[in-house]
């Protein structure tokens, strides 16, 4: 547990994340798992989440400052990670084997990001950001992913630190973790547009699961982004601009990516308004058609959950092999996840889409 903090030991903050990654929280419940026991690593788990929220803002403080100082467009924002990110994570195997994270070990609970112009000037922010004996936290790792993309095409960089005072009040958050995530402009429209697509094809593609050809598209798309910064590509990406932008070109149409996320788009639009009306509603039934540019959405309160679902599963079987329709059920607590995460979520949705135009156009 973290210095000084005795409400729960380290060992308890680990029991309560493997009874909820374990027992199928929130959407089932697995059998051995009484409702008192889900309760009480709830309770677990939201106090650590919440204990995260004030070193974060110390670290934030920071980034801000400084990256205002490199770029005056800067934008910088901080999040505590979601309940169901958290879960996914405790959930994911480990190179084909069992899941191996902890939660007490989790490094980006709390995180802050700073988008910057353009690569330069993110390479001097993440390494202005910590001055050597300036800072009395500690740097306990360092990634860059964009000298090294992921193979899913991420690119960024996250440093790691963890949080240290002297001072008697804030002991209690010693040895606590922060993640800070630093990337270019481009690179963060390209996080945007596989969230975006992840929360209406309900792939997890950020964790590399879903769609092969979604997970390809947006590995390529990285790839060409990179070409631009004069940066390295993504490992098994075509070395050939002709060849990896002719080969975007042929997905996108393949999967009807622009016309997909432009539906999209102005679909989380009407669900701010919808919500704003009517509090009660819970969940949306998005139908579009492609071809036409028609959308239809529909809205069910919490109680009509099962109608829902029921009226999703028939809307899927009759367009089922169709890909000039779209049919998503989406949640109103997800689609509000999107735009907390990327509060610039319009621009940034329309600027990728420009970016995309211009490479499927070049050599068609």
């Amino acid at each position: 547990m973290p210095n000084g903090d005795p409400t729960y030991s380290r060992g308890q903050i680990n029991k309560a994340g493997r009874i909820l990654s374990s027992s199928g929280y929130p959407e089932e419940a697995a059998p051995g798992y009484p409702e008192e026991k889900i309760t009480w690593a709830l309770k677990v788990l939201d106090y650590w989440r919440a204990l995260h929220s004030y070193p974060m803002q110390v670290f934030y403080m920071r980034l801000k400052t400084v990256a205002k100082k490199i770029d005056k467009h800067a934008l910088t924002s901080q999040r505590l990670k979601r309940v169901y990110s958290i879960l996914a994570k405790l959930r994911r195997p480990y190179h084909g084997r069992k899941p191996t994270m902890e939660l007490y070990q989790m490094q980006d609970i709390g995180g802050c990001r700073a988008v910057l112009s353009n690569v330069k000037l993110a390479k001097k922010l993440a390494r202005d950001y910590y001055i050597k004996g300036e800072l009395k936290h500690k740097l306990v790792g360092r990634k860059d992913y964009i000298d090294q993309p992921k193979e899913d095409g991420y690119r960024g960089i996250h440093l790691i630190y963890k949080y240290n005072s002297d001072k008697e009040n804030k002991k209690k958050y010693n040895g606590m973790l922060v993640e800070v995530q630093i990337r270019s402009k481009l690179q963060h429209l390209w996080a945007t547009a596989v969230e975006t697509t992840g929360l209406f094809t309900r792939y997890a593609l950020k964790s590399s699961e879903g769609s092969p050809e979604w997970l390809e598209f947006f590995k390529l798309v990285s790839s060409a982004f990179a070409r631009i910064e004069k940066y390295p590509i993504v490992p098994d990406t075509p070395r050939n601009e002709r060849e990896l932008y002719l080969k975007i070109a042929h997905m996108e149409q393949s999967l009807k990516v622009i016309d997909k996320m432009r539906g999209w788009s102005h679909a989380l639009r009407i669900f701010r308004e919808q919500t704003t009306k009517k509090g009660e509603v819970r969940f949306f039934l998005l139908e579009l058609d492609i071809d036409s540019k028609k959308l239809t959405i529909r809205t069910y309160t919490k109680k009509e959950e099962q109608k829902a679902l029921d009226e999703y599963a028939v809307l899927e079987n009759k367009y089922r092999g169709r890909k000039e329709y779209d049919v998503v059920l989406v949640g109103v607590a997800a689609a509000h996840d999107l735009e907390n995460a990327y509060p610039n979520y319009y621009a940034d949705t329309n600027e990728f889409l420009e970016h995309l135009t211009k490479i499927t156009r070049k050599y068609n």
